[in-house]
C-alpha cells in the first residue's frame, strides 16, 4: 500500500489487550475491530468508547501474538464500494463497480448495492479503476480479485483486498451478461484477457441493477435487525430497471418487503441524520403519508416543514411506538441510531416491526433509497421484462 501510495483508514495491530487500548486511544473512537482468520466479518464490531473496547477484548475474541486484532479508524458518513477485477498478469478488466447503499460499516454481504454506482462522480470512478488496476498487477493476480473501497469526501480509501472470487461475482455476471467465473478459470489455466470478447467499459449500459440482501431474522427470537460489520444475511435478490428508483423497488419486492402506498411512517433518527431527513420528511408528506416520531425527531421535522406527530419511546411509557406498530397504526419504520445504549433502548421497536412484517430501515442511506422507491411506486410503472432484454 505504501509503495503504491494508496490510502487506508488509519489503523494499527494489537497483540494484547493493552496494545488494543493504546491503538484505540491513538486513533480515536469509534474504531472498527477485526479479529484474525475470519470470514463474513465474524466477530467484527464497531466500538464507540473504551468500555466497549474492554468488553470486546474480554468477551468477543482471544487476542494474542498469533491472533492479533486489527484496529481501524472508522470512516463516518463514507460510501463503500465493491469492485470485481479480472487480471491475466498483464492486462486487467474491471468487471463491476458496486456502490453500497448503506454507509461504510455495514458488511458488504448485508448491504444493498447498485451496479453501476448511483451517486459517485466520474472522477471517483476513474480513480477506483486506476487503483484496482495497479493493485491487481502488484499482487500478481491471475484470475479474479475483489477490492472493497470507502469513499469519504471524494477521497478513496482501501478497506481490504481479496485475491479471489467474491460473493458479488454472480451478481456482476448476471448484470453485465458475461461469464466472469468461467473467464477467470480460463485465465488461471493460461489464457489471456484478449482471447475473450469483453467490452472496453463494463459499466457502459443503460439500466440499473440493485442487489438486496435477504435476512433470517424472523427465525431467531431475540435477534436485533440492526446492520453492522458482521455478515448476517443468508441470500440475496436482484432488481433490474431503467432507473435507480424502480430497480430498488423491485429489489425490495424480491426480498419480501412490501412498501406501503399510504398510511403512517414512524421516524426516529440520530442527530447527525436529522438534516437529511428534513427533506425526506417533506417528500413523504407530499406523497400523502402521515408522520409520527420520537419527540426530538418530531419537533425537528415539524420545524422544517414536515408535519410530524410525537409519540412516546417505550421507556417513556404507554401509549408508545411498539403499541402503535402492534395495533397496525404504522406502515413503515425508519430508525437510525448509534451508541450502545441507544441501540439497546430501541431494540424492541425494530424487533416488533420485524414480527409484524412492517418494512423497516436502519440506515439513513437505506431510508433515502426507500423514499425514492415509494415515489416510483406512486407512478404505477412497475413492469416485468426478461433478463435477456437488458443486454
Amino acid at each position: 500500500m505504501q509503495r503504491l501510495d494508496l490510502r487506508q483508514p488509519p489503523n494499527g495491530i494489537a497483540r494484547s489487550n493493552e496494545e488494543a487500548k493504546a491503538v484505540a486511544e491513538k486513533l480515536g473512537f469509534p474504531v472498527l475491530l477485526r479479529p484474525s482468520y475470519v470470514l463474513g466479518g465474524r466477530a467484527m464490531e464497531i466500538v464507540h468508547d473504551m468500555p466497549g473496547l474492554e468488553r470486546y477484548v474480554r468477551e468477543a475474541v482471544r487476542v494474542s501474538g498469533t491472533s492479533p486484532v486489527l484496529v481501524d479508524s472508522y470512516l463516518g458518513n463514507a460510501s463503500e464500494v465493491d469492485v470485481d477485477v479480472l487480471c491475466d498478469g498483464t492486462e486487467t478488466f474491471v468487471a463491476g463497480i458496486m456502490e453500497h447503499i448503506e454507509e461504510a460499516g455495514v458488511h458488504s454481504g448485508d448491504s444493498a448495492c447498485s451496479l453501476p454506482p448511483y451517486s459517485l462522480s466520474d472522477a471517483t470512478i476513474a480513480e477506483i479503476r486506476r487503483q484496482s488496476d495497479i493493485l491487481a498487477r502488484e499482487l500478481n493476480v491471475i484470475g479474479l480479485m475483489n477490492v472493497q473501497f470507502a469513499v469519504q469526501d471524494e477521497v478513496v480509501y482501501i478497506l481490504e483486498v481479496n485475491p479471489r472470487a467474491s460473493r458479488t461475482v454472480p451478481f456482476v455476471a448476471k448484470t453485465i451478461g458475461k461469464p466472469i467465473a468461467k473467464i477467470a478459470a480460463r485465465l488461471m489455466a493460461g489464457e489471456k484477457l484478449a482471447d475473450f470478447d469483453l467490452p472496453e467499459n463494463a459499466l457502459d449500459f443503460d439500466y440499473i441493477a440493485i442487489k438486496e440482501a435477504v435476512f433470517p431474522f424472523a427465525r431467531f427470537p431475540g435477534v436485533d435487525v440492526i446492520l453492522g460489520p458482521e455478515m448476517r444475511s443468508t441470500g440475496e435478490v436482484m432488481g433490474l430497471a431503467q432507473d435507480f428508483e424502480m430497480a430498488f423497488l423491485k429489489s425490495q419486492l424480491g426480498s419480501g418487503t412490501r412498501l406501503p402506498e399510504s398510511g403512517t411512517i414512524f421516524v426516529s433518527v440520530r442527530d447527525s441524520d436529522k438534516a437529511m431527513f428534513a427533506e425526506l420528511g417533506r417528500d413523504l408528506v407530499g406523497m400523502g403519508f402521515s408522520l409520527v416520531g420520537t419527540h426530538g425527531t418530531a419537533r425537528f421535522l415539524t420545524d422544517h416543514g414536515a408535519a410530524c406527530k410525537p409519540i412516546n419511546k417505550v421507556l417513556e411509557g404507554r401509549p408508545h411506538i411498539v403499541d402503535a406498530i402492534k395495533n397496525h397504526q404504522v406502515q413503515m419504520v425508519i430508525n437510525t441510531t448509534d451508541g450502545e445504549q441507544a441501540i439497546r433502548d430501541s431494540f424492541s421497536l425494530r424487533r416488533t416491526a420485524l414480527q409484524e412484517r412492517v418494512p423497516y430501515y436502519t440506515t439513513a442511506a437505506g431510508a433515502r433509497a426507500a423514499v425514492q422507491a415509494l415515489k416510483a411506486l406512486k407512478t404505477g410503472r412497475l413492469e416485468v421484462a426478461p433478463l435477456q432484454s437488458y443486454y
